[in-house]
């Protein structure tokens, strides 16, 4: 008995070493990944290029409505958090290992933000602590408020539309700060897969994802159940 336990720590002790080191590599090249592209082009000058884009518009110019669907679908800890949602990063790593996938959700506003301004779509570890690294930037040199506004003009909506001033004009022909409820959460919900909620691409999926949009807002008390 005394040889299998101590068979057992042994095994265990190995699993926890290699654990560590592969945490260990991929922080390291997650770091250099991030040295790399802020060496590039700063982190300001980032932010500099995104507001002189034409379609760039101020988050004072955005319907209310929109900016709480996406507090509340996108990461409701906003305002709480410093650019990592702890709480929201388990959950998605459960749900993850309970659907056998890599899906990597619960990034925050921030690292969206983050992974919008310097890095590729792609799924991978390495990629998910670089963002880590400029979303604690991004948290240090900017406010909540100017987070979440360069968030609405970078993000892709679909439909070759990429920010919400575009998005609003391209399926609503209206500005930003006139969408109507209904029109912020269909909007709110096309970031997450554009290709997928578009309603012009499959309008019974996009009317999916606005129910899962609107219980959001529901849940965290942005407005009430209809009776």
């Amino acid at each position: 008995m005394k040889k299998v336990l101590k068979l057992i720590r042994s095994i265990l002790l190995i699993i926890f070493i290699l654990l560590l080191t592969t945490i260990s590599i991929i922080t390291y090249k997650g770091y250099n990944l991030y040295k790399d592209v802020i060496l590039k082009k700063s982190i300001e000058d980032k932010v500099l290029e995104i507001k002189n884009k034409s379609n760039y518009i101020t988050i004072d110019k955005v319907s209310k409505n929109y900016i709480d669907a996406v507090i509340a679908v996108e990461d409701h800890r906003f305002y709480l958090h410093k650019g990592i949602d702890i709480l929201s990063i388990i959950n998605a790593a459960f749900s993850d290992i309970r659907s056998n996938s890599l899906g990597m959700g619960g990034s925050s506003i921030t690292q969206q933000l983050a992974k919008n301004m310097y890095f590729s779509q792609d799924k991978n570890f390495t990629r998910k602590v670089a963002e880590v690294f400029v979303s604690n930037d991004l948290e240090n040199i900017l406010s909540k408020d100017e987070i979440l506004e360069l968030y609405m003009n970078i993000i892709y909506f679909g439909d070759g539309y990429y920010g919400i001033n575009d998005a609003s004009h391209g399926y609503y022909n209206k500005d930003a700060i006139d969408l109507t409820l209904e029109e912020a959460i269909m909007l709110a919900g096309l970031p997450a897969a554009p290709s997928v909620y578009s309603p012009t691409v499959n309008q019974k999926l996009a009317n999916e994802r606005y129910k899962q949009v609107e219980a959001a807002m529901i849940k965290y008390g942005y407005i009430k159940k209809e009776s």
